[in-house]
């Protein structure tokens, strides 16, 4: 199901794929994180945008 609707696409994109990553435990933390909400780590990503193709 593609999203064709932009403010229904904005609100995907918050939701879902604007998030950082911890490196050590892989707990999803909130875009503007420093640290990690679960093991205090301060080595975070940003979550990879596109899902790979199977």
């Amino acid at each position: 199901m593609a999203l064709r609707d932009p403010e229904m696409l904005a609100i995907f994109e918050r939701r879902v794929v604007l998030k950082k990553v911890c490196r050590k435990c892989g707990a999803l933390n909130p875009i503007s994180a420093v640290k990690c909400r679960r093991c205090r780590s301060r080595n975070l990503r940003v979550k990879k945008r596109f899902a790979s193709k199977k």
